[in-house]
């Protein structure tokens, strides 16, 4: 297993960590943000499409998300596919304003867990990475010290990696805690 090798197993796991932090920042936190609408999929178009890609995405207050529909004919498109993640978007012409609803001890407490569920979920595709990764190097014709190093290098970035994900999974659980 080459230096490169290493590279794209590194960048295969950046990759599970982006896909991770997407999956997050979906949670509520009590507070406004744009990432809690970003992800949304709206029926557009003959299809499906994020309504980030149809308006733009602002939080003017902090208890408070606006979304501006380049479309008009997609308002109540988008304002369906807000109304049906749980929130309630009162409509001004083409802008969209969502109150966000202060969340109860026991819903932060949810949400926590589904941040805890989240992470355990990236361990495992990190992990699942490292199996393939070692499973391409037994494969190679190397010496028992090349082998030996290399599955070193392989568990260091691992290592490195579940930390991270530990690491993001404690911040996102404190953000949504905090009253």
């Amino acid at each position: 297993m080459a230096n490169d090798e290493l590279s794209v197993l590194n960048n295969s796991m950046e990759e599970a960590m982006k896909a991770l932090q997407r999956s997050l920042s979906g949670l509520r936190t009590g507070r406004a943000m744009p990432s809690l609408l970003e992800t949304l999929t709206v029926e557009a178009y003959g299809g499906r499409m994020a309504l980030s890609q149809l308006g733009n995405i602002s939080a003017p207050e902090p208890r408070l998300l606006s979304v501006q529909v380049w479309d008009t004919s997609m308002v109540a498109a988008v304002e369906k596919a807000i109304r049906a993640s749980g929130l309630s978007p009162i409509v001004e012409g083409a802008v969209l304003r969502v109150p966000i609803p202060e969340l109860s001890q026991e819903r932060r407490k949810e949400m926590a867990k589904m941040a805890k569920t989240y992470g355990e979920e990236g361990k495992v595709g990190i992990r699942n990475l490292r199996r393939m990764a070692l499973d391409a190097l037994a494969k190679e014709d190397i010496s028992e010290d090349d082998l030996f190093t290399k599955k070193r290098e392989i568990q260091k970035i691992t290592d490195d990696f579940i930390i991270k994900i530990q690491d993001m999974v404690e911040k996102k659980e404190k953000e949504i805690m905090v009253i």
